[in-house]
């Protein structure tokens, strides 16, 4: 990722960051909402953001989740990748950052947030780092400090990791890493 394009501002920022929130619906998924005729819900998860999550936790930094919606199936894939901090059906982020943040003792300025609408504001305008991904909702992408090339659940999530690693000097070291050179 060629990171000289982004004010250095952001890039300050970013090397800061210990913690890194995450909405679902538009963000991790393309924020459609599918029902069989039975009411059985389906999501689509893209397998590259998986490994960018991954990735983050591996380099040490927490990723959390935080979503409106309450879905055993983001519980499922959330088991799958390893992120244990997942808040479900949580309508107020804000609260919930707060959590987060004095759970693993970091301060707003220590957290990025990616979100793609407006619930996700009140946690993510508090965050040093704030990102959206492409498709987001246009008052969200104009407050974003940076906005992904890709839409929600189709690699934006992958977008963020890798340019979170790429400011800690580190997305090179992960690459390697992952395909074992």
């Amino acid at each position: 990722m060629n990171t000289d394009n982004i004010p250095d501002s952001l890039l300050s920022q970013a090397r800061g960051v210990r913690l890194a929130v995450f909405d679902v619906d538009g963000v991790m998924t393309d924020g459609r909402l599918h029902y069989s005729e039975a009411g059985v819900e389906s999501k689509a998860f893209h397998s590259r953001d998986g490994l960018g999550l991954k990735g983050l936790m591996s380099q040490g930094i927490v990723v959390a989740v935080i979503t409106a919606r309450q879905s055993e199936l983001v519980a499922r894939r959330m088991t799958e990748l390893g992120i244990n901090d997942l808040i479900q059906g949580c309508r107020r982020k804000d609260e919930a950052l707060a959590d987060l943040l004095e759970r693993h003792q970091l301060s707003a300025s220590q957290a990025a947030y990616t979100g793609d609408d407006l619930l996700d504001w009140p946690a993510m305008g508090q965050c040093g780092a704030k990102f959206a991904p492409a498709d987001a909702n246009g008052w969200i992408r104009e407050r974003a400090d940076w906005v992904t090339s890709l839409p929600g659940g189709q690699g934006a999530v992958r977008e963020v990791c890798e340019f979170l690693l790429a400011a800690q000097g580190r997305l090179e070291a992960w690459q390697q890493q992952v395909a074992c050179v």
